[in-house]
């Protein structure tokens, strides 16, 4: 069993070469600190003071255009007490909501996807005056249905894995509810949030962490219900091809302990300090298998220490995650551009 009883200073390193210069995916991870520092918070001014007055929001998309940036803002959001009630669900589901006094934003690189263009225009269709869109394109379907379309900054991404789209539709949703409270000090924290994104994103990671993540039967990611967790669920999927599952909050601990196995890992995103003992003794101690954390804080865990950035850590911690996934899709060979059956766009509109 490998020793994590000690580990070296970080170490940073740009990983402008072979292996990794070859991937799209981690030329697009490398953008997004660019992404970050050159956002404009106020693009969106018009739209929040128009959803201020509605008081009600809901974020639909699918997939990573909807677990990182919905989740993420919605948990800010209700840590500061805002003002405004929000809640996220996807598409096909949100048809079943009576959401007549609602406004409705929907996210969509692609612009195509099926379920958020179907809810759109039975909204449409009922004349529903408050509909949002963001995009990677302008001139979309699903912008046509809009009352007010939006169109990403950061342009097309050269993998299969939407990474640099992800954190610029959080940072919007971020500045929209910021906007809407009234909070306008964003802008003057991005240089710092791109610096410090950069600086996680190539931290140089144990390989002996690697070589138990590339081993496992199973990555577990653990941690909040704010889209980081969730989204690196996903994310290993289709950067490292193995299996994956979230464990909101302390989930591990409850039940699915009993279908873990020894060479399964678990990674825990911003442990709870008073949780680690139990996930130590039900899963490390009983079980036999690795619980690695990721925090700004040392645990009694292996850890990846990455920087406290207070209420925009979430953006940090999934810099982190994409650093070990990278890290792990190079150990085991895969192509980290191109899934054999996942598709850029999930389902698309054929209307």
């Amino acid at each position: 069993m490998a020793d994590f009883s000690i580990f070296p200073p970080p170490v940073y390193s740009m990983k402008p070469s072979e292996p990794y210069s070859r991937f799209g995916l981690v030329r697009d991870m490398l953008a997004t600190a660019e992404t970050i520092r050159d956002f404009q918070t106020d693009q969106m001014l018009d739209t929040a003071a128009a959803i201020a007055n509605v008081t009600r929001l809901l974020l639909t998309g699918e997939g990573s255009s909807r677990i990182f940036p919905a989740k993420s803002a919605i948990a800010h959001a209700r840590r500061n007490d805002w003002p405004i009630h929000v809640h996220t669900e996807a598409g096909l589901q949100a048809q079943e909501y009576k959401l007549d006094d609602w406004a409705v934003f929907a996210l969509s690189n692609s612009g195509k996807t099926a379920e958020v263009i179907e809810l759109f225009r039975k909204l449409a269709d009922n004349g529903h005056s408050h509909l949002y869109s963001l995009t990677a394109f302008a001139d979309s379907k699903l912008e046509s249905l809009a009352t007010q379309g939006y169109v990403l900054s950061c342009g097309e991404e050269g993998a299969v894995a939407a990474t640099k789209s992800v954190v610029e539709q959080a940072l919007f949703y971020r500045a929209l509810l910021d906007n809407i409270a009234g909070q306008m000090g964003l802008g003057g924290r991005l240089q710092e949030l791109g610096h410090q994104f950069l600086q996680t994103l190539t931290l140089e990671i144990d390989p002996a962490i690697i070589d138990k993540i590339a081993g496992a039967g199973v990555v577990y990611w653990a941690g909040r219900n704010d889209g980081v967790a969730e989204e690196l669920t996903l994310k290993t999927n289709e950067i490292t091809r193995k299996p994956s599952d979230f464990l909101e909050g302390t989930y591990a601990v409850h039940g699915i302990e009993e279908v873990m196995n020894p060479s399964d890992v678990v990674i825990w995103i911003d442990p709870y300090p008073g949780s680690v003992e139990k996930f130590q003794k039900v899963l490390v101690d009983s079980i036999g298998l690795t619980v690695i954390a990721v925090s700004s804080t040392p645990t009694a865990l292996p850890t990846i220490q990455i920087p406290d950035l207070g209420d925009l850590s979430p953006f940090i911690q999934m810099a982190a995650g994409w650093n070990i996934l990278v890290e792990t899709g190079i150990q085991l060979g895969v192509d980290l551009d191109k899934p054999e059956r996942a598709r850029k766009v999930g389902n698309e509109y054929a209307g």
